[in-house]
C-alpha cells in the first residue's frame, strides 16, 4: 500500500496495511484472528525494508530464524469494513536472545485503538534449535524502533 498514515509517532514504526473483504467476519468486522496476521505482516514489512527476508525460502540473515514465544492481544474497538489499518510497532526490550514487541492496531488517523498487545520473539540457532544471541546488526535495527526508557 502506498498511502501513508495521517499522524506520526514518537517511537517505533507504523505500517499501513489494507483490510480486505476476506479479513471480515459475518458481521462485517475484522475477524479476531486477522489481527495477529496484520501484526505479522507489519513486522515482516519492517524487517524486509531493512534487508531481513525469507525470499525464495532462503533466510537473508541468521536472525530471521526465530520463534514466537508469546502473543497477547486485547481487543478494544471493532474495525468495520474494508480500508486501511495502521499497525504501530515498537520494541519494549531486547536482550541476549529475546525481543519483546509492543503493538497497537489503529485507525488510519491514529485516533482509535482497535487492538493492542505484545509479542515475544526468541532468536533460535537453526542447528541446535536452542536460543542464541542476536547479531550486532540486528540489535542496531531493533534500536531504531525501541521505546525510549524512562
Amino acid at each position: 500500500m502506498t498511502a501513508s498514515v495521517e499522524y506520526s509517532v514518537d517511537h517505533g514504526h507504523v505500517e499501513l496495511l489494507p483490510i480486505h473483504f476476506d479479513d471480515l467476519d459475518s458481521m462485517g468486522l475484522v475477524h479476531n484472528c486477522r489481527y495477529g496476521v496484520l501484526v505479522e505482516r507489519a513486522l515482516n514489512t519492517f524487517w524486509t525494508s531493512h534487508g531481513w527476508t525469507f525470499d525464495g525460502g532462503t533466510y537473508s540473515h541468521p536472525d530471521v530464524f526465530l520463534a514466537v514465544a508469546e502473543f497477547a492481544i486485547s481487543y478494544r474497538t471493532p474495525f468495520r469494513g474494508t480500508g486501511a489499518m495502521a499497525v504501530h510497532l515498537w520494541i519494549d526490550q531486547f536482550s541476549g536472545s529475546s525481543a519483546v514487541y509492543g503493538f497497537r492496531c489503529l485507525s488510519r488517523d491514529g485516533q482509535t485503538v482497535h487492538a493492542e498487545g505484545r509479542r515475544v520473539h526468541i532468536r533460535i540457532d537453526p542447528k541446535t534449535l536452542r536460543p542464541t544471541a542476536w547479531a550486532d546488526d540486528t540489535r542496531s535495527v531493533m534500536k531504531l524502533i525501541a521505546r525510549p526508557s524512562d
